[in-house]
């Protein structure tokens, strides 16, 4: 009920049911946070594979974000994506050269297209990525 609270926080640790999960929750923890009429989003993640894992993390969240914005009737802010363990696999030391040697492009703008009675209600068809441009996909195996 407060939008300027510093208490709107999801947390999916549970440390009573660790020992019975396949794999504790890499991304954990986010609050969202309003400052100068621009909702922002905190990211914990607990572990993250920098080459698979954390860019569909930050896609998955900047999405969030703007959908919560949205709802809100605020701007979308910033996504600050913190880690306690970065890392790179071994078997994917070769994909994460060849994606360091790629030349960035431009980032697309994200428009949607209507806005949903709720957060639970958006549909495919909201989203619309404009001038999204991309290089061929690298395979990589997952590693766990």
């Amino acid at each position: 009920t407060d939008p300027d609270s510093r208490r709107h926080i999801v947390n999916a640790w549970n440390a009573a049911e660790v020992d019975r999960m396949a794999l504790p929750p890499c991304h954990m923890m986010f609050q969202f946070y309003v400052a100068e009429g621009r909702l922002s989003c905190l990211l914990y993640v607990r572990s993250n594979d920098l080459f698979l894992g954390a860019p569909f993390n930050i896609g998955q969240y900047a999405l969030l974000l703007h959908m919560m914005a949205q709802q809100c009737d605020l701007a979308p802010g910033e996504l600050v994506y913190t880690i306690g363990d970065a890392h790179i696999y071994e078997n994917h030391v070769e994909q994460v050269t060849e994606q360091l040697g790629r030349e960035p492009y431009p980032l697309p703008t994200l428009h949607l297209r209507r806005r949903p009675p709720s957060i639970f209600a958006y549909t495919f068809e909201d989203f619309e990525l404009r001038n999204y441009r991309h290089h061929p996909p690298i395979k990589a195996p997952v590693a766990v």
